[in-house]
């Protein structure tokens, strides 16, 4: 009977208003070994400082699971990747690279040729850190089937020990899917030299039962989520490997026993996540102020959400929230965050906003094409992300190449009527503290912007300062 590895990626997973914070992934972690699960996936590298931190943190905490980190696609960042990973019990690498010509040319602007090379080349970088690295297929079942193959042979040849197909689309039956891996077995006798793995999203609901018939083919590692959001659940293809295991011949190493009680954990606390970044609220924060509170009240509850301000900023989000006090009974946490957001750490503007243009639809992915000015010199580009605001922050991440974990965005109106001003708060964490920007505009992209880049000042502020 073949033992099926089961690899979770919920800590991959990404979803809008849905967050763990640094302590909750690596309790995540902890309940995943306890529950079996072979491998951990984790989230990469974008800002050094912080993810290498979270990476070491968790490898430390697991004890029998390996722990997969992805690297970049160029022999660039591997051996940070692998120093922040090398303390696992069971350190693993991930390559991924789209093999489909869409994702290839218009997301990642390769040819087939050099995408080849970047596949060779950086599982090779990999292997000579790591005895364990993973090529990921992404998009391998919308490839062209003569270049799926030489992707997956380059792979293998360059020392991958797992080789798994991204179904990133999610639109193929069971059968289909069977029929696929049991092609892809008979054209490329080199797989059965390896692990293969299949990671199916859930676009018709099929996620499960696609990764169960692809066990069926002899697939050898699933990839599942503990808390799924458009991934094939854990716990039902564990449930299914053990009631069916004689039919499937095939089993896994995931505790049945203890599988409901944990996944219900993991479940809490990751809808938690969700709800307090949803709405971050007094009830969620525990958090209201009155007129009668002092400075020091209002310093804690500053410091409660998250940041860490001088006691001039203090002062000033102080006297900016006696004058909000004395005009209503209590300020909440929200509230709060304005304050926060536009009293303290004012600094001069490194980024500013010169025009932007949104493109959205129900059939096309929403395009911000947006221009900045760094120190009066004009940057600009055009990203893709899914949704206006996605997509404009995105813009902003690559063109700036600033990368930071978005802690919070909140929306609210502050006038009436058709053309109703917005108002937003962004909260960006950098360094482990916490800054936040504000903007206002009846746009509400617009506002959004604003804030993200007024955060995003203070940041770039502080760090040539240091």
């Amino acid at each position: 009977m073949a033992n099926i590895r089961i690899s979770d990626r919920t800590m991959k997973q990404t979803a809008e208003a849905f967050r763990l914070s640094f302590k909750e992934k690596i309790e995540l972690s902890k309940l995943l070994d306890k529950l079996g699960a072979d491998v951990i996936e984790l989230e990469g590298i974008s800002n050094a400082r912080i993810d290498a931190l979270r990476i070491k943190s968790i490898a430390a905490a697991v004890t029998n699971s390996t722990v997969a980190v992805p690297v970049p696609l160029c022999q660039e960042g591997i051996q940070q990747v692998y120093a922040a990973l090398q303390q696992a019990k069971k350190p693993r690498l991930q390559v991924c690279a789209p093999v489909s010509s869409v994702q290839m040319e218009y997301l990642h602007h390769k040819k087939p040729d050099a995408m080849l090379d970047a596949i060779e080349s950086t599982v090779a970088a990999a292997k000579a850190l790591c005895s364990d690295v993973e090529f990921m297929a992404d998009d391998a079942t919308r490839a062209d089937g003569e270049f799926l193959v030489k992707a997956l042979q380059a792979a293998i040849t360059a020392g991958a020990t797992t080789v798994t197909l991204c179904d990133t689309a999610g639109t193929m039956l069971p059968g289909e899917f069977a029929a696929f891996i049991r092609g892809l077995y008979e054209t490329l006798p080199a797989l059965k030299d390896v692990t293969l793995g299949v990671s199916c999203v859930n676009t018709l609901s099929m996620a499960d039962a696609c990764a169960i018939a692809a066990a069926q083919e002899g697939v050898g590692e699933l990839k599942v989520a503990a808390y799924p959001i458009d991934s094939a659940s854990l716990a039902n293809v564990a449930r299914v490997l053990a009631a069916k295991g004689d039919c499937l011949d095939a089993t896994c190493g995931v505790n049945v026993t203890q599988l409901s009680r944990i996944i219900d954990q993991i479940a809490w606390m990751c809808q938690t996540g969700k709800v307090s970044v949803q709405d971050a609220t007094q009830e969620d924060t525990g958090i209201f102020l009155t007129t009668h509170d002092d400075i020091s009240a209002v310093a804690k509850a500053v410091e409660k959400l998250g940041y860490d301000l001088s006691e001039e900023d203090v002062t000033k989000v102080y006297e900016a929230f006696t004058r909000i006090a004395g005009k209503k009974e209590q300020v909440s946490a929200k509230e709060l965050d304005a304050i926060v957001a536009s009293a303290a750490m004012q600094v001069p503007a490194t980024y500013k906003l010169d025009t932007y243009v949104i493109t959205s639809g129900n059939t096309i992915s929403a395009t911000a094409h947006m221009k900045l000015l760094k120190n009066g010199q004009p940057v600009e580009g055009v990203y893709m992300g899914d949704g206006s605001i996605d997509a404009a922050f995105k813009a902003i991440e690559n063109i700036t190449g600033c990368h930071y974990e978005l802690d919070d965005f909140q929306l609210q109106a502050v006038t009436e009527g058709r053309e109703a001003m917005g108002q937003t708060v962004v909260k960006l964490r950098a360094g482990g503290k916490v800054y936040s920007g504000r903007g206002i505009s009846t746009d509400i992209v617009g506002a959004g912007i604003h804030a993200y880049l007024s955060a995003l000042n203070k940041i770039v502020y502080e760090e040539d300062a240091e």
